[in-house]
């Protein structure tokens, strides 16, 4: 089964200054991204700033972009962590919330052999009914899952797609040729979008999104259609500032870039903290010069 097509947000987690969760502004973020046009919602990931949220917390999170999303659009939502016992506990209560699928990250920290990923990866798979989508993103946890594993996994019956935030289309190369149709790929890095979805994948999990929500949409729906031209004129637009999204650690960045568009105040939890001056100051131009361009 495919989950979505297209751009799927990797949305934010609004803040007040004193780090508790502002609900408020998380749904109107949520109606921002369906208002124009994104596919899908992933709530509770790296860029939703999980890794600081007990997992009391996290549900609650989950519940209300659930409730608020109101079946308009997939929710896939966050629910790895670094052991596998935890993430099993963890999906199994997000579970009840009834979201379209689970994004499950490789353990970070807790390095382990390809066979433990394996492992680790088929126990959470066996004890949820729901899709599961497999997160690579080793310059956060250290370890690559490599394509013979992902491969592997792909044949359980509840693992349907893959995110991948390798950051090298050569990688994504070697897991479509690999793998073939039997699972789905999304691509991880805004910056090689279209060319992972002209290599066959869906769409993707996009951080560029919370800030341009219908050229992220519009960027892959080209490249879906295969209007080649327009899909890279958007990919290379933007691609400066892409890059400057992860200039600083995600989400700080793009927490700023929130704020400077008006959406949200720009609140973290330590260790995340406000970007640089120079940074903020590029970001804001950047913002102020993609305005000023005419066309998508």
């Amino acid at each position: 089964m495919t989950i979505y097509t297209g751009s799927g947000v990797a949305i934010v987690t609004p803040f007040f200054e004193d780090g508790s969760v502002d609900y408020e502004t998380f749904g109107e973020l949520i109606e921002f991204q369906i208002s124009e046009g994104t596919d899908a919602i992933i709530v509770a990931g790296t860029t939703g700033e999980s890794s600081t949220m007990p997992d009391d917390e996290q549900v609650a999170v989950i519940k209300f972009a659930i409730d608020r999303v109101a079946g308009r659009v997939p929710v896939i939502a966050g629910s790895g962590v670094n052991d596998t016992a935890h993430s099993i506990r963890l999906s199994k209560e997000i579970e009840k919330l009834g979201p379209d699928a689970l994004l499950v990250v490789t353990p970070y920290y807790i390095k382990t052999s390809q066979q433990g990923l394996i492992e680790h990866f088929e126990a959470i798979a066996n004890s949820v009914d729901l899709p599961i989508v497999l997160y690579n993103v080793p310059g956060r946890t250290g370890q690559v899952m490599a394509p013979e594993t992902i491969l592997h996994l792909s044949q359980h019956k509840n693992i349907v797609a893959y995110k991948d935030a390798v950051g090298d289309i050569a990688h994504t190369l070697a897991v479509r040729n690999l793998v073939g149709e039997k699972i789905d790929i999304y691509s991880g890095n805004d910056d090689i979008n279209v060319p992972i979805i002209l290599a066959g994948g869906k769409g993707t999990i996009s951080v560029l999104a919370n800030v341009y929500p219908k050229a992220t949409h519009l960027m892959c729906k080209y490249a879906l259609e295969r209007q080649v031209d327009k899909a890279f004129a958007l990919q290379l637009k933007y691609l400066d500032f892409i890059h400057m999204l992860f200039a600083e650690p995600n989400p700080m960045p793009i927490k700023k870039c929130v704020e400077l568009i008006g959406k949200s105040a720009c609140y973290y939890r330590l260790p995340m903290t406000h970007v640089a001056p120079t940074l903020a100051t590029r970001l804001e131009q950047e913002i102020a010069r993609l305005n000023s361009l005419q066309g998508e």
